[in-house]
């Protein structure tokens, strides 16, 4: 029987579902990195969200490793290039929670145009302030999504109703364009975008891609969007573009530095500066985490898994 170490904090459902695939799941979500270390060689798994990275030092102990799960669509802290040289399979399980994504980056594409974050604050206030939060329809608008994998494509099926022009960029690949959005180059997104929206994974070429002259080169302002990783874009690019009117609103559901007690001293001071500014919206790191996906991601791994090892 293959026997797998769960390390993260998981839906209930985990445990009958891997058992219903013949799996002896192992559910320790309390066990530190230092245990990990210790336990992982009497495992032929690893299932984790976010415990910790997943590096040579640890699979080089893990003789018996044939997968490891990212119960998540990101797979930046896993050393796959490693991996790949022990013959070992990375899952992942973008399919799960990228309704969430495309739903929550909705939301906060509408408050943002419709200030309803704004608006709220001041009623609550006894502010009556009709005009100075006017909104926009979104129907007026055209959207540029980068990045057309299942966020971005999820994104782009909630925007259909609202009868918007949606184009999307990919650098991986063609011929992608659907009933949703039509294929775009970078070049016609510098022309057209009013929103911008990332969806793309944090690897080498995408860290800090997006700074001043990737912005620069946008012809309208934009409504900047980021439910992908914080680290496609620093802090101070946010600022920069704020200030300059590159970007009217952004709405950020992730960060550069997400462990904010730990930010440094010029993280700080922008980090408290973009707080004060009613066009930013923030959440934390919440887009792909609801109730359904909690569940959902689980059951994608589990069919991943039966099938990667029937395979075998």
């Amino acid at each position: 029987m293959i026997n797998v170490l769960i390390i993260d904090q998981m839906h209930d459902s985990i445990v009958p579902m891997l058992k219903g695939i013949g799996i002896n799941p192992d559910y320790r979500p309390d066990i530190t990195a230092e245990e990990v270390h210790e336990l992982l060689p009497n495992y032929e798994g690893l299932i984790l969200r976010s415990k910790m990275k997943v590096k040579v030092d640890l699979l080089e102990k893990a003789p018996r490793l044939k997968f490891v799960a990212r119960a998540g669509a990101g797979v930046d802290e896993i050393d796959n290039d490693y991996l790949d040289k022990r013959n070992i399979t990375l899952l992942n399980a973008p399919e799960g929670n990228c309704d969430a994504v495309g739903e929550h980056a909705l939301g906060i594409l509408l408050c943002l145009m419709n200030n309803l974050h704004t608006g709220d604050r001041e009623v609550r206030a006894k502010k009556w302030r009709r005009e100075a939060n006017r909104g926009y329809e979104l129907h007026t608008r055209t959207v540029g999504i980068i990045g057309y994998g299942n966020m971005g494509q999820a994104f782009a099926k909630r925007l259909k109703g609202f009868g918007c022009e949606v184009l999307a960029y990919d650098n991986v690949k063609t011929g992608y364009s659907d009933e949703f959005a039509k294929e775009a180059s970078l070049e016609e997104l510098h022309g057209q975008a009013d929103v911008l929206s990332f969806h793309i994974p944090l690897n080498d070429y995408n860290k800090y891609l997006v700074d001043e002259e990737y912005l620069g080169k946008f012809k309208k302002p934009l409504y900047l969007i980021n439910l992908a990783r914080g680290e496609i874009m620093k802090l101070k690019t946010i600022k920069w573009a704020l200030e300059t009117g590159k970007v009217t609103a952004a709405g950020l559901d992730v960060l550069e530095n997400e462990k904010l007690q730990t930010l440094t001293t010029e993280q700080e001071v922008i980090f408290d500066w973009l707080a004060e500014q009613d066009n930013v919206l923030f959440s934390p790191h919440v887009g792909g985490w609801t109730f359904e996906s909690y569940e959902r991601i689980n059951k994608v791994l589990t069919e991943k898994i039966d099938k990667l090892l029937n395979k075998a």
